[in-house]
């Protein structure tokens, strides 16, 4: 696969992009639309978005691929989930603490072979892209050399991804431990080969605070303190049992999030998946430090951990992200999560409207990751990743959409009934990921 667009290329079709976070449903000011619309990209850049006549004009001898009347959006963008776990989605019926001993430590386990690591990495990113994501943010196993399987193959077709192995030196199997020191070393080892190399960025990753020692958080935190452009990724407060033996493991820890606070690892690039059940101090503690909690809908609902409370939060001034979780986690599907999400918010009374699903995946989830400038929008001048949606891409959908008189219903449509065979291509970088059937 060639990893660089290196001649001009021209996109037609059909372009979506937010400039803001949409206020309602009729915010239509949020967001720019055009009926026939056209993005050039050249080296992986677009060069120019716009009206098809206006950009042909600047096209040259580019090559033009017409996707009319689909959708151009931004690559779908995931803020959390598990490559080891890619043999693990849809193992049936634990709750997270059994569901982590039962399946996910076993398969991770494997990931100490190179050859195994580098099978699943391709397997891994042929999945995300078949879903529209062009940009993740992931947690590899122990093992350093799946760190080196994932970035490896991220360098391969040129996308802008996150990650890091995790850190954890207890209450795991064998095998699936480091030692604070040992985790240290092997974490700044891989930022040294990989952070900012390409696309990439690396995220110190100590797993959660009940498989790290308060010797390992200390070396975490010395890690954000040392490289202050990397993210810290990390869980917080999904389950009830979770949060119980957190604290009997850190008795003088005000709460959960206080683990973590004692420990400097709490920044505007800290990253903490789920946050379902959080104290007054903890909410508080987000507002003070920019941390981002992110939402994962169909895990949460999966292993019947909670309802997350988006608008409580938001109504904070805390931004959150969305995403996957595979694999407890049970679709690679931006589309299916935003189905979740839906629901997961009307259970509390909240809202989830067709556009600010589609900016959150988009230029909301670049918007946490402090990347907006380089991915999220079509923007000239911003990284060529881009998703190609068609919502009539099933009987069921093809039917709906027929009715469909606005935008926003044909995202809705996409929203809540679209998943893989939605997404017609993906480009990394200006380079289509699926083969052309």
């Amino acid at each position: 696969m060639t990893s660089v667009a290196t001649s001009k290329t021209l996109l037609r079709g059909r372009t979506l992009s937010f400039d803001r976070e949409p206020q309602g449903p009729d915010d239509h000011a949020a967001y720019t639309y055009i009926e026939d619309g056209a993005l050039l990209i050249e080296d992986g850049v677009i060069k120019a978005h716009g009206a098809f006549d206006e950009v042909a004009l600047q096209a040259g001898e580019a090559k033009v691929i017409d996707h009319r009347p689909h959708l151009l959006m931004p690559g779908f963008i995931d803020t959390h989930l598990h490559f080891p776990q890619v043999q693990v989605i849809a193992s049936w019926g634990e709750q997270l603490l059994d569901w982590l001993n039962t399946y996910t430590f076993p398969a991770e386990t494997r990931f100490v072979d190179p050859d195994h690591a580098a099978a699943m990495a391709t397997a891994f990113f042929d999945l995300l892209t078949a879903h529209g994501t062009t940009t993740a943010v992931a947690f590899c196993s122990v093992h350093p050399q799946s760190a080196e399987a994932y970035f490896t193959e991220a360098l391969n077709r040129n996308m802008r991804m996150i990650g890091g192995k995790v850190m954890m030196d207890r209450n795991a199997p064998d095998g699936l431990r480091d030692t604070a020191q040992q985790g240290y070393d092997e974490t700044k080892a891989l930022i040294a080969a990989f952070h900012g190399r390409g696309r990439l960025s690396y995220a110190i990753s100590p797993r959660f605070a009940i498989t790290s020692t308060p010797a390992q958080l200390e070396a975490a935190g010395a890690l954000v303190a040392e490289h202050g452009d990397c993210y810290m990724q990390t869980h917080l407060s999904e389950n009830r049992d979770e949060i119980a033996y957190t604290l009997s493991l850190y008795p003088n820890a005000p709460d959960y999030l206080g683990v973590y606070e004692k420990y400097g690892l709490l920044s505007e690039r800290a990253l903490l998946g789920h946050a379902i059940h959080l104290e007054p101090r903890e909410i508080d503690l987000l507002t003070d430090t920019g941390a981002k909690p992110v939402f994962c809908p169909t895990s949460n609902l999966f292993l019947g951990s909670g309802l997350f409370d988006d608008a409580g939060l938001r109504g904070r001034g805390i931004q959150n992200g969305i995403a996957t979780d595979i694999g407890a986690g049970t679709s690679y599907s931006m589309l299916q999560t935003l189905n979740e999400a839906y629901k997961v918010l009307q259970l509390q009374g909240q809202k989830l409207d067709p556009l600010r699903a589609f900016h959150w995946i988009t230029r909301g989830n670049a918007d946490v990751l402090g990347m907006s400038h380089k991915i999220g929008t079509l923007n000239a001048g911003t990284e060529a990743d881009v998703v190609v949606l068609n919502a009539k891409a099933t009987a069921a959908m093809d039917l709906r959409a027929h009715s469909c008189g606005t935008l926003s219903e044909e995202l809705f449509v996409l929203q809540m009934l679209g998943d893989d065979r939605a997404v017609v291509q993906t480009y990394a970088a200006g380079v289509a990921q699926k083969p052309v059937i």
